[in-house]
């Protein structure tokens, strides 16, 4: 057996989750050759003495729309508003202080936009005369936190030439064609804010993202990565109306893309067929309280065609489904399929198809910091029925795989929220955890959220976070908000702002 590669980086004096004992991490090539205990002699490579910090496999995010969340924070932020009188109170505030909106199409000036309104549990409504009475002309289109809803104002329906009605709302496809539209800016200013995003996120232990974001996405990252982009590896996933394309261009989920630096990767095959619960669109078993089951957008006999295609074609599925009829019927064409695959989000399940998700081989990419946000509105719309709402202990227990994300900018992109969330489902705000029994541990926790590492292994992609603080032993509070001291992808600091500093206790 030939000798490992003489190490390029050391990570001296690291210890395991629950650990006492230091170890070394000796890294070559980008990969984890070595582990030894730390008073073994070094061979004189570049050595970072991390004083008995922690080290974990690297973090992913499951699910991100990455360049809506970039711009998110670059917009107006509405997620504080209780009401639609307050958002619109939020745009006047806005106008009125000076504050520049966010793009200009060369015509009539910039259009404001907005992000992240909560309108499911809102007692009054939005209206199309409400935000016309404080934006005087000003085009502004507000995005709801899921993205499946935009509010606009007349000025903004004239612009982008869309049809409304009283309400001034958009709700899934006529949503996602504006939302698309508002996100065409200068690739400039774009690339900027992404790389800015991602280093954020690298900062917090993410080694790695799929993002979803509904475009072609494969030259959009392309163009990231010849900017500059090195943050992150990235799977970028593909939509059905590009499927045909992907197919005669060879590209498969898990196939590197030439150009990519050795960090990007052909993503899963998303579809969606159904809504969500802010818009009350998400399919549901039994009707909402306001009327209606919500809406599926793919049919059974569709979705199982779809499901054999994409499999043909070399792609992993991801099927968007919240509501427990939408989850039924993706789980339905999942089984006829004979297939695996995703299930982004399964929010809501049928007590009956839990056991399914294992019997299916399926994963269950799922976002716990939802459940939080979503309580109120889960216990509006879903009513006594919420103990199987973003039901993270019973898919666990039925054997379903999880994948934790964020589905940033729905949430932040930031993992220890989404573990946070999973491991005491409370925000930690004096509420009390909601249905405490769909909680998991943190060792699952972190499991899921670094693609089954549940430790750093020889021969692994030296893709690395390490931490001032023990996860599996900090409380809560200190867990929600980890302080990270350095993260590497492929043995490279993507991250190292505490590298060298004191530990904290």
């Amino acid at each position: 057996m030939p000798e490992p590669a003489a190490p390029d980086l050391v990570l001296a004096s690291v210890r395991e989750p629950g650990g006492t004992d230091c170890l070394d991490i000796h890294i070559a090539r980008g990969v984890v050759t070595r582990i030894t205990a730390a008073d073994e002699q070094r061979s004189g490579a570049r050595t970072v003495d991390f004083s008995g910090r922690y080290a974990i496999p690297g973090l992913w995010d499951e699910h991100v729309h990455m360049t809506q969340w970039a711009m998110a924070a670059n917009r107006v932020d509405l997620s504080h508003a209780a009401s639609a009188s307050d958002a619109v109170d939020v745009v006047h505030s806005h106008l009125t202080g000076g504050r520049p909106a966010e793009g200009d199409d060369g015509v009539g000036g910039p259009t404001l936009v907005g992000v992240g309104f909560r309108d499911a549990v809102w007692a009054d409504h939005p209206s199309l005369a409400m935000l016309d009475a404080v934006t005087r002309g000003v085009p502004a289109a507000l995005i709801s936190h899921d993205l499946h809803c935009v509010w606009v104002n007349s000025a903004a329906a004239k612009r982008y030439g869309v049809d409304v009605d009283a309400s001034g709302l958009l709700r899934e496809d006529p949503a996602f064609a504006l939302t698309r539209e508002l996100g065409r800016l200068p690739d400039s200013v774009v690339d900027a804010w992404v790389r800015e995003a991602a280093q954020k996120a690298a900062a917090r232990g993410v080694v790695g993202i799929v993002d979803f974001e509904m475009t072609w996405n494969r030259e959009v990252w392309l163009r990231h990565v010849s900017g500059g982009f090195g943050s992150l590896r990235v799977d970028a996933g593909v939509y059905p109306e590009h499927l045909d394309r992907a197919r005669i261009e060879g590209m498969r989920t898990g196939q590197d893309i030439p150009g990519g630096n050795g960090l990007l990767r052909v993503g899963p095959l998303k579809v969606l067929i159904d809504g969500s619960l802010n818009t009350r669109t998400a399919y549901c078993v039994d009707p909402y309280p306001h009327g209606g089951r919500g809406l599926l957008t793919v049919s059974e006999a569709e979705l199982r065609a779809l499901l054999v295609r994409a499999n043909e074609s070399g792609f992993v599925p991801a099927v968007h489904a919240i509501g427990d009829a939408a989850n039924e019927v993706a789980l339905n064409a999942f089984e006829a399929a004979g297939i695996r695959g995703r299930i982004e989000h399964a929010q809501f399940v049928r007590q009956e198809d839990f056991a399914r998700f294992g019997r299916l081989g399926l994963t269950a990419s799922v976002q716990p910091a939802h459940a939080l946000d979503d309580r109120d509105a889960a216990d509006a719309n879903w009513g006594d029925r919420t103990g199987r709402a973003f039901p993270l202990r019973s898919l666990l227990a039925a054997g379903a795989t999880l994948a934790l994300g964020s589905d940033a900018p729905v949430a932040p992109l930031d993992p220890w929220t989404a573990m946070s969330a999973a491991t005491t489902r409370s925000a930690l705000d004096g509420r009390g955890p909601w249905h405490p029994e769909q909680a998991i541990t943190r060792a699952e926790a972190l499991f899921a959220s670094s693609r089954g590492r549940s430790r750093i292994r020889v021969g692994d992609p030296a893709d690395i976070a390490v931490l001032d603080a023990d996860p599996l032993g900090v409380p809560d509070k200190t867990f929600a908000s980890m302080p990270v001291a350095a993260t590497l992808v492929a043995g490279r600091f993507t991250y190292d702002g505490g590298a060298l500093a004191t530990p904290g206790s």
